[in-house]
């Protein structure tokens, strides 16, 4: 599958369609399960993070390490970004993105689906989990 594929396929709108941005929020905030989020979450990195870190480590790991790996690497890479721009050692997304892949990991697990709920309190629950993750993040701040 290629990349506009791909990002049709999660935002139900072409790549580059003024509603991308609109589906994408609606659908990744409003998703039942955390994992579910974070396939309609930013389609053109998930592309290629899926592509060339996932895919790659799920060849030689178990699945859900694989995840959590690709999740560290996504925020590394975030914080390298912050990194060359304020010049100085900082790491704050890598544990971010390990405590969110741990959570997509352990409610996968768990089996949470909040499905049923409306769409605003599905909303709630997955923003309450991505906050909750920076908060531990910001405790552990390197």
């Amino acid at each position: 599958m290629n990349l506009s594929d791909y990002v049709k396929r999660r935002n139900g709108v072409p790549l580059g369609d003024s509603n991308s941005l609109r589906n994408m929020l609606s659908r990744s905030l409003g998703a039942g399960k955390f994992s579910i989020f974070w396939q309609y979450w930013n389609p053109i990195w998930g592309f290629y993070l899926g592509k060339y870190i996932f895919k790659p480590l799920k060849l030689i790991l178990p699945q859900a390490l694989s995840v959590i790996i690709t999740f560290v690497v996504c925020g590394f890479i975030h914080d390298l970004a912050i990194m060359l721009l304020k010049r100085e050692f900082t790491l704050l997304l890598t544990p971010w993105f390990l405590f969110m892949g741990t959570s997509l990991v352990l409610s996968d697990y768990a089996r949470i689906d909040y499905s049923k709920y409306p769409w605003i309190v599905r909303a709630g629950i997955n923003l309450i989990i991505i906050s909750s993750c920076l908060l531990l993040a910001y405790q552990i701040r390197i």
